[in-house]
């Protein structure tokens, strides 16, 4: 009988995250200046408040996330197996409540977001939790039944499980979201040892729904496609947003122009504290804090996978497969699409882009990361 012994969480995981979340802060900053100050701009205040959005983003995504993931890395994992069918049934009505006029909010072209009174919430966000903890519990449910490799039994629920997903994400319409979730479940159902043959079916069928989605009913994604492929064709429409985000790169060479000095941030590069925000620091620190971001990523995703493979059972392994492959793949899919390697879906980078949701389910999810980083075998 295997014993699981209780000690003291990952440290390098731990340090690594408190790194990138103080980057992140100077981040937020230094690219949000602009933004800050003409939203706070007024006859009483006529050059306008920097900081705006920086201590917005403390009071209601640092602080309030900070705490969640305290108390996430405390409380028993078989918590969140019990708790993962009401989550994934709360996150999938969430979606719903997104349609519903009364409380939907949208910018940019897609309705993504809540808005009761003051509260602004993305579900989306949630939703990559829910669905982590839920497909956790359902397939080591399989692989201790023996029936991971069963179609019946594991493939056809596992379509089923995702298809409210897949038709909500694609109403709003959020391509970014539905790809990340995606790839959680199908690295998630790798870990179970699931049939090659399977995953590489489940990978075709994804690829036709966003063939269809871009080219027949979601003009725009299909524009986003090609934009990718011939970013020089369309540079002061289509093309501007990847063109801003390379000239903002460019310009940065080996050190940058320094802290706070950036030139795209000043209403030339789209989103500069959102989806582009990398773009920002690549300008103002060059190649070198570039480098320093993705080692980050990378030591967060390579202590994540260490942590999924020494987990006591199966849910745990899953779990960690499923936080971390969520992190990392969401993070350098963002800077491969501000460095014109794959085209834009509007991901925000973990831990850094502004968005009081994106944080706080981060942080969430790291606080469970480092809860299952306290058992061994």
């Amino acid at each position: 009988m295997i014993k699981t012994l209780s000690h003291q969480p990952d440290s390098i995981l731990i340090y690594s995250l408190l790194i990138l979340l103080l980057f992140g802060l100077l981040m937020l900053f230094t690219s949000s200046i602009v933004l800050s100050k003409e939203k706070t701009r007024s006859e009483t205040n006529p050059t306008g408040t920097a900081t705006y959005y920086f201590f917005h983003q403390i009071l209601y995504g640092l602080i309030p996330g900070i705490i969640l993931a305290y108390i996430c890395s405390k409380i028993s994992l078989n918590f969140f197996k019990v708790m993962s069918p009401l989550l994934l049934i709360s996150s999938i009505l969430l979606l719903i409540l997104v349609l519903v006029p009364k409380f939907s909010f949208g910018s940019g072209g897609a309705t993504r977001w809540i808005k009761i009174g003051f509260i602004t919430f993305q579900p989306s966000e949630f939703a990559k939790l829910a669905l982590s903890f839920y497909l956790a519990a359902f397939l080591a449910k399989k692989v201790k039944e023996k029936k991971i490799g069963s179609v019946k039994e594991t493939i056809l629920p596992f379509i089923v499980i995702l298809s409210p997903f897949i038709i909500l994400l694609l109403s709003q319409p959020d391509m970014g979201t539905l790809g990340i979730l995606s790839i959680i479940s199908l690295l998630m159902l790798f870990g179970a040892r699931g049939s090659i043959t399977h995953i590489l079916f489940l990978i075709s069928l994804g690829i036709v729904i966003l063939f269809l989605s871009a080219f027949y009913f979601f003009p725009y994604q299909a524009e986003r496609i090609l934009t990718f492929l011939n970013p020089q064709e369309d540079v002061l429409e289509r093309g501007y947003q990847i063109n801003q985000s390379l000239i903002a790169l460019g310009s940065g060479g080996i050190l940058g122009r320094g802290l706070g000095n950036g030139i795209q941030k000043y209403n030339y590069l789209p989103q500069p504290m959102n989806d582009t925000i990398f773009a920002v620091w690549g300008e103002e620190t060059g190649f070198i804090g570039s480098v320093i971001v993705i080692i980050l990523f990378l030591m967060i995703s390579w202590r994540g996978l260490i942590i999924a493979k020494r987990a006591p059972d199966v849910f745990s392994q899953l779990l960690g497969i499923g936080i971390t492959s969520w992190i990392g793949m969401q993070a350098f899919l963002n800077i491969m699409a501000v460095s014109g390697l794959i085209p834009f879906s509007g991901m925000p980078l973990p831990f850094i882009s502004y968005g009081s949701s994106a944080l706080i389910c981060s942080l969430i999810g790291a606080g469970v990361l480092i809860n299952i980083s306290r058992k061994t075998v």
